[in-house]
């Protein structure tokens, strides 16, 4: 059996003296994971760092089994370009866990996010963008899951206006009227997530981490039995600080 893609890569580990078992998210057959001889080897290792494409084929007698990759020369090399920026790659590696963690091998569920995720690695070097695209990202994560947060109406009237909070058990938005009695119960809901057209400032960073962050480890890892990967809690903790490359 043989088939060809794109694939972003999301790690790996040594096999051998210098082959890597490759782990990647495909655009059409979701995560995948196959062997690359010689891909541990000094010359090749950058072209298969985290957040990088690659143009892969993947051969084997089995989908099921572990197969083999062989890898174009070619490919999108992120991870050199956002060296000298140690907040971008926190954000690389938090991308990169929450796929590995939260998707299984052969998952296809995954490659709706594949166009999304590039979107966001490729616009890493700016500052002023990428953290909300990445809380939106966390979002999509959550939605190509089956785990999709309810934020277009309120919850008890069905009102489209006025949204500012969101339930923690049910994922549902809750309208600023409707949530008095029981606020200090509810996350806020950054307006940002809600209007494209509005700035997110800091604060609605921080909001928006704590909100997908909870569902996140809630819906998705609580019920694999699984921690939240630590780089993501390395990113939340370097954005409440602000570091600054």
């Amino acid at each position: 059996m043989q088939w060809r893609d794109e694939g972003l890569v999301l790690g790996g580990r040594k096999f051998g003296e210098s082959g890597l078992i490759l782990d990647v998210l495909t655009r059409e057959r979701g995560r995948r994971s196959g062997l690359v001889y010689g891909g541990a080897s000094r010359k090749k290792r950058a072209q298969y760092e985290p957040g990088n494409t690659v143009e892969l084929s993947w051969s084997g007698r089995l989908e099921e089994q572990l197969g083999r990759f062989d890898v174009a020369e070619s490919s999108r090399q992120r991870a050199s370009r956002l060296i000298d920026l140690p907040l971008a790659l926190n954000a690389v590696a938090s991308i990169c866990a929450l796929l590995r963690g939260a998707l299984n091998e052969g998952d296809h569920a995954g490659s709706a996010l594949f166009a999304a995720t590039e979107l966001l690695l490729d616009q890493l070097d700016d500052n002023d963008v990428w953290p909300a695209l990445y809380v939106r990202w966390e979002l999509g994560l959550l939605a190509a899951l089956g785990f999709g947060l309810d934020l277009d109406a309120c919850a008890v009237t069905g009102a489209n206006d006025g949204l500012t909070h969101v339930s923690p058990r049910t994922g549902r938005a809750v309208k600023g009227s409707e949530a008095a009695e029981y606020v200090d119960r509810l996350f806020l809901l950054p307006n940002f997530l809600i209007d494209a057209r509005s700035p997110a400032t800091e604060q609605d960073i921080d909001h928006g981490l704590e909100l997908t962050g909870h569902f996140i480890e809630r819906r998705l890892f609580n019920t694999m039995n699984r921690d939240m990967p630590e780089p993501r809690r390395r990113l939340v903790a370097k954005l409440a600080r602000r570091e600054t490359p």
